[in-house]
């Protein structure tokens, strides 16, 4: 499995990296903004991205309103991760196209318990 984390804060990206990696994620990739992260859209399509709101050069509203005008992008699941706690904003990402909602600050069990209601990772056998 693949990953896109989003995110202009590079201990976000850091930390996020090392839970997916951790749940069994082959790869994750990492933008400082929506642009770059279009970028790497183009190397290589992942299985999920975790998009943050608030980020320079394009934010992440801005970045999921291009990935789901995207006929090559579009099914990609993007999970929203921010500061933006507002029921209204979050009302808006997901009308948007946002396949989910995560607040910071967040824990391991609350990103991987987002990809499991989403399908992209299985829970633990032990459950």
């Amino acid at each position: 499995m693949q990953a896109l984390v989003v995110d202009d804060s590079r201990a976000v990206r850091m930390m996020l990296k090392r839970m997916l990696t951790e749940s069994g994620f082959d790869a994750v990739a990492e933008a400082g903004h929506g642009l770059e992260a279009l970028e790497r859209l183009g190397e290589s399509i992942p299985d999920v991205m975790l998009v943050d709101w608030n980020m320079p050069e394009m934010n992440g509203i801005e970045l999921l309103r291009s990935v789901r005008a995207s006929d090559r992008y579009r099914n990609i699941p993007v999970v929203m991760v921010t500061t933006e706690t507002e029921a209204s904003n979050v009302v808006r990402a997901l009308a948007a196209g946002a396949s989910d909602y995560v607040m910071k600050p967040f824990t391991k069990d609350s990103i991987i318990a987002k990809l499991e209601l989403l399908g992209i990772v299985s829970p633990p056998d032990d459950v």
